[in-house]
């Protein structure tokens, strides 16, 4: 029996992709972006997709998805901008984002969910409701699942690379169910050893950047990770694309960008470049443009081998280079740091657009946003248990 599923603010299928492998069937997803959409269309084109603001979502347009007897799980992972500490302004903003938990509640009592599990970035845990004031948002999130019946629920922040994924990435999550005898606990970690940049990049060949040559086929180097991430079976993706490489296409840099590149050294970003080169010596490398008027801290950093990437997220394209190759990642590369299967089509989207439109993410912006998919699994399998649990009773 698969346990059935409703994927609100879906973004392009990352939380699908991970439950699809554990077992579920997703009956419903609810996303905004319309590139996501297409992307998501896809890759899971059993899924009844509603394209839509979810505030607007209906009941006459989930009732008839959902089973007799209701929908297994609900996840909810609402946008992250308002809580994330990643922007010096990103944690000032008030405003109807920080209550979108209310419309996963509100799908999850249609459908008369028996578990409902949140995601979001840890700094959800210390955002207010308003300026200057003390209740904070999670605690409004744990009083509504109370008045929704929802009373069973436990918190975790969880990383993403104690799961396999080859990414330092921590994640808040809220799992919550009507059943008061349920044990709630996270999934148990499925790997003591972090999958390094290197093992997860294995496999994919270097492209040359402004050459406008992608690259289809695979080296002959392997690896555990990249065995997994090109197996098929495994995702449960019925399509032959095993010996096909997809989205690896170089990117476009300026030869003033080239050199800055080649300054890096593996675990360095801009910030270091800004602090060896001081005086005269940097202003003449800003004059030619190697390096910018204005220090990003979180910008060009060198991928370190043979450790775990940072967070990658939807500035990706910006923030990260290549360990090994004076270039930014391609579309697979981060994609396969994320853990979407190489199987997963990007579909939605340009490669590339100005991130300033909350109407169109771009292929690097969507995987950014993403959940990574072996930690969706990991959830997938340890929820499978619970609800085992909760259907014996």
């Amino acid at each position: 029996m698969a346990f059935t599923h409703i994927d609100c603010f879906s973004g392009p299928g990352g939380i699908c992709t991970g439950l699809h492998a554990a077992g579920f069937d997703t009956k419903i997803a609810i996303e905004y972006i319309k590139s996501c959409v297409d992307t998501y269309a896809a890759n899971h084109p059993s899924v009844h997709i509603i394209h839509s603001d979810i505030r607007n979502v209906t009941s006459e347009q989930l009732l008839p998805y959902i089973p007799e007897g209701g929908i297994d799980l609900v996840t909810s992972g609402m946008p992250c901008e308002t809580f994330s500490t990643a922007g010096n302004t990103s944690r000032s903003f008030y405003d109807d984002r920080q209550f979108l938990f209310r419309e996963g509640i509100r799908i999850a009592k249609i459908a008369n969910a028996k578990m409902i599990l949140f995601e979001n970035v840890p700094a959800i845990t210390t955002k207010t409701a308003e300026k200057n004031s003390s209740q904070l948002i999670v605690d409004i999130l744990k009083n509504e699942l109370e008045e929704s019946g929802y009373t069973n629920y436990e918190e975790f922040i969880l990383n993403a690379v104690d799961y396999g994924v080859p990414q330092k990435r921590s994640r808040f999550f809220i799992l919550a169910t009507k059943d008061q005898n349920l044990k709630l606990s996270p999934p148990e970690a499925t790997s003591d050893k972090a999958v390094t940049v290197k093992e997860a990049l294995c496999g994919l060949p270097n492209v040359v950047p402004n050459s406008d040559a992608e690259k289809k086929s695979y080296t002959r180097a392997k690896s555990d990770y990249a065995d997994l991430m090109r197996n098929n079976e495994f995702w449960k993706i019925d399509t032959d694309t095993a010996n096909t490489l997809s989205y690896h296409m170089p990117m476009r840099h300026r030869a003033c960008t080239l050199e800055r590149f080649a300054l890096l050294k593996q675990g360095e970003s801009l910030k270091n470049l800004f602090e060896r080169y001081v005086g005269a010596e940097r202003e003449k490398l800003q004059e030619r443009r190697v390096l910018p008027k204005k220090m990003f801290i979180k910008r060009n950093y060198r991928l370190k081998s043979n450790a775990p990437s940072p967070t990658v997220t939807s500035h990706c394209l910006d923030e990260f280079v290549h360990p090994k190759y004076d270039r930014a990642l391609t579309v697979r590369e981060c994609a396969r740091l994320q853990s979407f299967p190489d199987a997963y089509d990007f579909a939605g989207g340009p490669y590339l657009v100005p991130h300033i439109d909350r109407e169109v993410q771009d292929k690097y912006e969507q995987i950014g946003d993403a959940v990574p998919p072996l930690l969706a699994y990991a959830w997938g399998i340890k929820l499978s248990k619970l609800l085992m649990e909760y259907c014996d009773e």
